[in-house]
């Protein structure tokens, strides 16, 4: 298996911690999360890839992928990383092959969630509490070199008021295919 397109390394996701690093770039499923359904074109920049089919809800963790379904399992005391709310929080992308990106979002579970149900839709926040859109379009054109991420891309995510573990939820959107790139982080809110 060749090294895929690329994962969170710093705080470093479940996937870094608990798969090869191979593995953990190859987390890759339909964009555009929440959304359930495959053929959605991008309301921003029409002209991008439409997405292939999201993860099912259970299996967000894997982005639906065999080989990391153990990222998906309940009940595990997965390694946290200490946060605070209203803390600035540093996310690390680190890419063995960069796509033209039109976005990263952040999402977050609900404060009430629960560690020991799946990972689904209704686990986190419908709108994402942090998200870095890349504008130049055509993804095709000449000048849209700039939608190549640097490498590593590091985004300032500012956590919300949360206590206790919360999972936060990476996803890279691709431009020029119909694929996103999941990672979860596990978070301990002092």
């Amino acid at each position: 298996m060749q090294l895929k397109h690329g994962s969170v390394s710093s705080p470093p996701s479940r996937a870094q911690l608990y798969l090869e690093n191979m593995e953990a770039n190859g987390l890759e499923s339909g964009k555009f999360f929440p959304e359930t359904r495959a053929g959605l074109r991008d309301p921003f920049a029409p002209d991008d890839v439409p997405n292939v089919q999201p993860p099912a809800d259970g299996k967000i963790a894997s982005a639906g992928q065999p080989h990391a379904a153990m990222l998906d399992e309940t009940g595990r005391d997965w390694k946290k990383h200490q946060v605070a709310a209203g803390q600035n929080l540093d996310i690390t992308w680190a890419f063995s092959m960069p796509h033209k990106t039109r976005r990263f979002n952040y999402f977050l579970t609900k404060s009430d969630w629960n560690p020991h149900q799946p990972l689904g839709r209704d686990q986190f926040e419908p709108k994402p509490v942090h998200s870095v859109q890349l504008t130049t379009q055509p993804y095709w054109d000449a000048a849209a070199g700039d939608l190549i991420p640097a490498n590593p891309t590091t985004h300032t995510v500012r956590l919300p008021q949360r206590t206790g573990h919360q999972v936060l939820l990476a996803v890279w959107e691709v431009a020029d295919t119909g694929n996103a790139f999941y990672q979860v982080i596990d978070l301990d809110f002092a």
